[in-house]
């Protein structure tokens, strides 16, 4: 890379839109451009820097190695550039951008979706990106910016943080439990019909746990989506295991055997190192566990209180350092 290398760091948003993106057309939507401006200006900054950073190919635009490696100076000059702006403008203006936060299906739709309309009131100029699509977003590849997951990295330059525990209960309709056999056991369980994942597309272990309930147990309708399961439990097709701050809000949903089977799962906080530093992410996860410790009765059946994990996660943010928890889930 040229030491005289002759480009703006209006150039690098535009490195760094595609490179998180992938794709023109996604970089220009986000940067308010046209698709050829993008093009332009990644030519024109390659040809500034007179090194390859893109592999085109028509699923999109590939980080060659150099790209890679320039992508890691281009993040610490954004957090530096942030980190500036806060400093010379106060109040929610200085705060812009857009922020991706990839979740599971169930706490986006059961819970944090109802606390959107808050953050984006208080914070006008943040775009807000919830992904909730049924796969692991890579957080290494800026996929996303922040991702609430079940099972929390093992290695790598992430801040982890638990953000809560959560309580799942056997549910079963009203309605399908007065005309059913008696559950008086775990052992009566297996002659009634069940309600679960697919098997084979379980993209996280956490989300295994029929075994946990009886390992004789096996789903005879199966969905990769909590909220398809949730609806076939009301029209009564049989039982399922829910997350307590689901269930909570259908009256016509009864617990099985509320004293005998209750599993415990957890939820953990995790943001790339590199952004640990930008004001809108620490915004957005200073705000998700705020909301989370708000409610802690909608996670646990039997309420405790909260952990001061949001005031661990922040100071660590603050700090700017990798934190990796050995807790498993």
């Amino acid at each position: 890379m040229s030491a005289n290398a002759n480009f703006t760091w209006d150039d690098l948003q535009y490195f760094l839109a595609v490179a998180r993106t992938g794709q023109l057309s996604t970089a220009a939507r986000q940067l308010r451009t046209s698709h050829a401006t993008v093009s332009r200006r990644i030519d024109r900054l390659e040809f500034s820097l007179k090194v390859k950073l893109f592999e085109r190919n028509p699923r999109g635009y590939v980080l060659t190695g150099m790209g890679q490696r320039f992508i890691e100076a281009a993040e610490r000059i954004e957090a530096e550039a942030d980190r500036l702006q806060a400093d010379i403008t106060s109040g929610t203006t200085a705060q812009r951008g857009v922020v991706r936060l990839s979740t599971p299906e169930g706490f986006a739709n059961f819970f944090f979706a109802d606390k959107i309309r808050n953050f984006c009131d208080g914070h006008p100029n943040i775009t807000l990106e919830l992904v909730t699509i049924q796969q692991i977003m890579s957080l290494s590849r800026k996929e996303a910016d922040i991702a609430v997951s079940l099972d929390p990295p093992k290695d790598g330059p992430y801040l982890t943080e638990k953000l809560t525990d959560y309580s799942l209960n056997v549910y079963g309709s009203k309605a399908y439990l007065s005309g059913a056999a008696a559950i008086r056991s775990r052992q009566d369980l297996l002659s009634h019909p069940f309600i679960g994942y697919i098997e084979d597309m379980i993209f996280v272990p956490g989300l295994d746990y029929l075994g946990e309930v009886h390992p004789g147990i096996k789903a005879r309708f199966q969905s990769s989506s909590i909220f398809a399961q949730l609806t076939a439990t009301l029209n009564a097709l049989g039982l399922c295991v829910l997350p307590h701050f689901i269930a909570r809000s259908y009256p016509d949903l009864q617990i099985v055997l509320p004293d005998e089977v209750e599993i415990r799962r957890n939820y953990w906080l995790v943001c790339h190192r590199d952004l640990s530093h930008v004001p809108r992410v620490r915004m957005v996860t200073d705000y998700i566990f705020q909301s989370v410790r708000a409610n802690q009765d909608a996670f646990l059946r039997s309420y405790q209180a909260p952990e001061e994990g949001a005031r661990r996660y922040s100071a660590a943010m603050g700090r700017g350092v990798s934190r990796l928890s050995n807790k498993s889930p």
